[in-house]
């Protein structure tokens, strides 16, 4: 059964069509990323799947039922917009979450993910002590504590520093593990390139991707040269058969023009460099992500 599906929905802003005819199948157990610009649609399709916003057209099914019949208590949301009552203390906060939504108290479980996201030495601290970042946790906390099937996260790892981002990923894996299906939004393509079993890129409202990350980089081939000089690489895109460079500074990817010959650009490329390192790939999520939203765009990302 898929925990979520989509059926042609679509939702208009005035003249402004935000999402446009979009179907997608969510598969239980699943951790899906939903990935796209700014404005591409993405948080407004979230809106829709929680009954925040109703589409103008289409369906949406939850669990196997329609969204509007579905108990609010089987989905756990973490919107963009965080919100905590900075007066409480934390355990007592997530206990009062958690007994909104299950009736019964959840003290077990709020230790639990305490200890789990490393705050348990801060359980009786106010909100107002927190840090951004820890903030950011106990709201998860509060998402995931009743149990729900379905996660839902907007914007999970916004303004989270790697240690925090690595034990957030480590939290989505453990609600995976016990049953329920993840799905978060991100602008981190590496981080959805590591956890994700399927990716789907939403832009100016239509759907562009949709499918496993080996699926996607299956359709573009392995167009890819990365490569490592000991200097500072010069005239790549003078190379005959290079259509564009990346430089990251230590590394470069080149993308190849169809129809060209890897051996032979590296041929032209040691001709004014030592190349320490040649390997041809698939590209990476976020050169795909380029290519379809267009550099001008993902600048503003």
């Amino acid at each position: 059964m898929n925990a979520l599906t989509l059926n042609n929905i679509t939702k208009t802003f005035n003249e402004f069509t935000a999402v446009d005819m979009l179907s997608l199948d969510v598969p239980e157990g699943s951790i899906y990323g939903f990935i796209g610009p700014n404005g591409s649609g993405k948080t407004t399709t979230i809106r829709m799947i929680m009954n925040i916003l109703h589409p103008d057209s289409g369906d949406i099914q939850i669990l196997g039922s329609p969204r509007g019949s579905i108990d609010n208590d089987m989905v756990g949301y973490l919107p963009e917009e965080r919100g905590l009552y900075k007066k409480m203390k934390i355990r007592e906060l997530l206990q009062f979450y958690g007994q909104l939504k299950t009736g019964h108290g959840v003290l077990t479980d709020v230790d639990f993910w305490l200890e789990k996201l490393d705050l348990t030495d801060w359980g009786n601290k106010k909100v107002e002590a927190l840090s951004k970042g820890m903030s950011q946790k106990v709201q998860f906390i509060a998402t995931v504590v009743s149990h729900p099937k379905l996660v839902i996260l907007d914007e999970p790892f916004s303004g989270l520093d790697p240690v925090n981002t690595d034990v957030l990923l480590q939290a989505m894996l453990e609600l995976q593990k016990n049953g329920s299906t993840v799905i978060f939004s991100t602008h981190d393509m590496a981080t959805a390139e590591k956890v994700c079993d399927y990716v789907f890129m939403i832009h100016k409202g239509k759907k562009v991707l949709d499918g496993t990350l080996h699926d996607i980089q299956d359709k573009y081939g392995s167009d890819t040269l990365r490569i490592r000089c000991d200097n500072k690489p010069s005239g790549l895109d003078r190379i005959a058969g290079v259509d564009k460079v990346h430089d990251f500074g230590q590394s470069q990817e080149l993308r190849i023009a169809p129809g060209s010959n890897p051996q032979e650009i590296l041929k032209n490329l040691m001709k004014d460099n030592t190349v320490l390192s040649f390997e041809l790939m698939k590209p990476s999520l976020h050169d795909i992500f380029v290519r379809i939203a267009g550099a001008e765009e993902v600048d503003h990302v």
